[in-house]
């Protein structure tokens, strides 16, 4: 477990500094920093697959796509999907929209049970029910204040409902189905490096190489720490911990100059106090698992002795 909890904390530390990093990235524009992100990092999520076990996902991908070729047009809406969140996540830092796409993630939890309610008809917990109350107040004066909430924060919560959705629906949610995602978005990202003279900015800074290989290898550190994490943990701790990395993303936004205006704080109070109730929740189960795990070893113990 706690090889598990370090591989989480490890994800959530590489996405925040990806945050900062961003601003290395200054010579090249936001559709540029987009494309060579997804360039850098299929080899090193490819290297990883291979070095775990999972490289023959990519080919059962594969003959599924043979087999019935409209699942293409499933995976090219996934790719898509996918391929949003990843421009927004770099471009945010870099035009001082950081805290938007932050609380995109604070959000996107609350989301996410929203979602399993209406569609799967999961019940909602007393907790949850409270921490969804928190949401909508947050949300709502954020509406109340603007008319809207801001469109970045909207993307990250709904953007990523809809793209987990969709790859539970297809069942692509695993390392293969994002190499996937990221394999069909290539041609879009050459267009972008490509475009406008984009190779011609390396010669007058010949160290964005270097930049951009650390790009790849740093999305692929917190991509594969992300996934190795969840074999590693219970469901419910996994979730938790996942909580540290919009707090990561807001202190990093901060450091780099943004600030929350006073008119914004009851946007953000009540949905951070949402995801605090959602933690206290999850802090509940795991207390209770451990005292049936206890309580079964106790009978386990009192049985062999009989």
């Amino acid at each position: 477990m706690f090889r598990g909890i370090g591989l989480s904390v490890l994800a959530s530390v590489t996405f925040g500094f990806l945050y900062l990093y961003s601003k290395l990235l200054a010579p090249l524009d936001s559709g540029q920093t987009f494309g060579w992100r997804l360039i850098a990092t299929i080899p090193f999520l490819t290297l990883i697959m291979w070095c775990f076990g999972d490289i023959k996902l990519i080919g059962e991908i594969f003959k599924r796509i043979i087999e019935k070729p409209i699942f293409l047009l499933f995976l090219l809406l996934s790719s898509f999907l996918a391929s949003v969140q990843l421009w927004l996540f770099l471009w945010a830092p870099m035009n001082d929209r950081g805290l938007e796409v932050s609380l995109g993630y604070f959000l996107l939890p609350l989301v996410l049970v929203f979602s399993g309610s209406l569609l799967y008809k999961e019940k909602l917990s007393f907790l949850q029910k409270i921490a969804v109350f928190f949401a909508l107040i947050g949300v709502g004066h954020e509406f109340w204040q603007h008319g809207m909430i801001a469109w970045e924060t909207a993307v990250v919560a709904f953007g990523y409902t809809a793209y987990f959705l969709l790859r539970k629906k297809i069942q692509t949610d695993h390392l293969g189905g994002f190499w996937w995602d990221i394999a069909l978005s290539l041609p879009v990202a050459f267009f972008f490096v490509l475009s406008r003279d984009g190779l011609a900015v390396f010669s007058q800074y010949p160290i964005l190489w270097l930049i951009i290989i650390g790009l790849g290898v740093l999305s692929t550190l917190g991509l594969g720490s992300y996934i190795l994490s969840s074999r590693y943990l219970p469901l419910v701790l996994f979730g938790l911990l996942s909580y540290l990395e919009p707090v990561l993303l807001a202190i990093a936004s901060l450091f780099l100059g943004e600030s929350i205006q006073t008119d914004e704080l009851l946007t953000y109070i009540p949905i951070w106090l949402a995801v605090f109730v959602l933690v206290i929740e999850g802090a509940l189960h795991l207390i209770k698992q451990h005292r049936q795990k206890l309580a079964l070893r106790k009978k386990t113990k009192y049985l062999n002795k009989m």
